[in-house]
C-alpha cells in the first residue's frame, strides 16, 4: 500500500538556493557582503554559554527592545519569527483560504507563490509593464470577492519599485471591502527613507514584515518580525510554533538593537557603496537602476546569464541573473560598502569590457 502525500505539496515545484557559496564574493542574494563588525560579533558570542544553550528561547526581551527601537509600537504589536520566510507561511496559513486568492505583483519574492502552492491557495500575479513600472489600478482591479490576502513589497524585490501612501490606501480600502488582509513586506526598508509602519498599527487589516537578514546582516540566524494590530498578532500566535526563533538569533537581535549607531553606520556604508557603484557604472556607459533596496540592476554589454556564469567561474563573484523575459537582460547586484563594491566593479568591468 502506498502512503498519503498532500497533493499541493506533491505538485509544488521548488528551486532551492545554490549551495557552496562560502568561498565566493556574494553579491547574488542581497546579503551584506561583509557582515557585522567582528568586534561586535565576538562580544555577543561570549554570552553564549552552556547554560544559555540549555534554556528554551524566550522572545519577550527582544520584543521589548524592538518596541523601544521602532517607537510608536506596543509589545502586543510585535511577533518575532524564524526569518520572514516563516512569517509568510504563518500569515498565509492564518488568513489564506483553500482555493481562494492571494494577489501579488510579478515578479516578486518567490516564497509568496511557493507558499500559495504548498497551501492550496490561488496565486494571482499582477504583471509589471515593460518599463518596469507597476500600475496600482491593476493591483486594485485584481482584488475580488475571492481575495483573502494582498501582498506589496516596499521596495519590491527584484524590481525595486515603491508605493505612495495614496496608492497603498487604495489597496487597503479595496482589500477591506472584500475581507482581505494586506501584507506590506519591508525587508528593504532601511535602504529607503519611507515606511508604512503606521498603517500596521492604525488599520485593522494591515501587516508589516521586517527582517534581520539584510541590513542587520543576520541571514544565517533567521530572525524576522511581524508587526500588526493586537488581534492579528493574536491569530498568528495561535498558528506559530511554540519555540520558533532560536535563542542565538534573539540574542544577536537584542544586541544589535542596543547599538543604533552601528545600524546607522551600516546604512551609511551601504548608501555610499551604492552611490559609488552607480556612478562608476554610469561613467562606463551602463544602464543602471537604483532598486531602492540594497541591490541594483545593471544591463551588461553581453548576455546577462553568460556574464553571471563567467563572473562565478573566472572571478569567484556571484550575481543574480534571470530567465524570465522581463528581466533577462539584467543582472541584480547586492550592495555593500565601497570597498566591497570595488571587488565587484573590478571583476565586472574586466569581463564585460575586456
Amino acid at each position: 500500500m502506498g502512503y498519503y502525500v498532500d497533493e499541493n505539496i506533491k505538485n509544488t515545484v521548488r528551486i532551492f538556493p545554490e549551495q557552496g557559496r562560502y568561498d565566493y564574493h556574494r553579491f547574488d542574494m542581497n546579503e551584506n557582503p561583509e557582515g557585522l563588525p567582528k568586534s561586535f560579533v565576538d562580544s555577543v558570542l561570549k554570552e553564549i554559554t552552556p547554560e544559555f544553550l540549555a534554556v528554551y528561547p524566550e522572545p519577550d526581551r527582544f520584543i521589548r527592545k524592538y518596541v523601544e527601537f521602532a517607537s510608536d509600537l506596543s509589545v502586543e504589536n510585535v511577533l518575532p519569527t524564524n526569518g520572514s520566510d516563516m512569517a509568510i507561511r504563518y500569515l498565509l496559513e492564518t488568513f489564506g483560504e483553500q482555493s481562494k486568492e492571494v494577489v501579488t505583483v510579478s515578479p516578486s519574492f518567490e516564497m509568496y507563490w511557493v507558499n500559495c502552492s504548498i497551501l492550496g491557495l490561488k496565486h494571482v500575479p499582477v504583471a509589471y509593464e515593460k518599463d518596469l513600472t507597476i500600475r496600482i489600478e491593476r493591483i486594485v482591479e485584481a482584488i475580488t470577492e475571492n481575495t483573502r490576502v494582498v501582498v506589496l513589497l516596499n521596495p519590491n524585490n527584484p524590481v525595486g519599485n515603491v508605493y505612495t501612501e495614496a496608492e497603498l490606501e487604495q489597496v487597503i480600502l479595496r482589500a477591506r471591502q472584500v475581507g482581505a488582509v494586506v501584507i506590506i513586506d519591508e525587508a528593504y526598508h532601511y535602504f529607503y527613507d519611507k515606511t508604512f509602519l503606521k498603517y500596521a498599527v492604525s488599520e485593522d487589516n494591515v501587516i508589516v514584515l521586517r527582517t534581520f537578514s539584510k541590513l542587520m546582516s543576520m541571514a544565517a540566524c533567521r530572525l524576522g518580525v511581524i508587526i500588526s494590530n493586537p488581534q492579528i498578532i493574536h491569530y498568528v500566535q495561535n498558528a506559530k510554533l511554540t519555540f520558533d526563533v532560536n535563542s542565538i538569533a534573539l540574542l544577536f537581535g537584542e544586541r544589535i538593537l542596543e547599538h543604533p549607531e552601528m545600524i546607522e553606520e551600516l546604512i551609511q556604508g551601504e548608501k555610499e557603496g551604492k552611490q559609488y557603484t552607480l556612478e562608476v557604472l554610469r561613467e562606463h556607459g551602463y544602464w543602471c537602476r537604483d532598486c531602492m533596496g540594497n541591490f541594483i540592476f545593471v544591463k551588461p554589454n553581453q548576455d546577462a546569464r553568460a556574464l553571471a556564469k563567467r563572473l562565478k567561474e573566472e572571478k569567484k563573484i556571484l550575481v543574480h541573473s534571470y530567465g524570465n523575459e522581463l528581466l533577462k537582460d539584467f543582472i541584480r547586484v547586492s550592495i555593500g560598502s565601497k570597498e566591497a563594491m570595488q571587488i565587484f566593479l573590478d571583476g565586472f568591468l574586466e569581463l564585460d569590457q575586456g
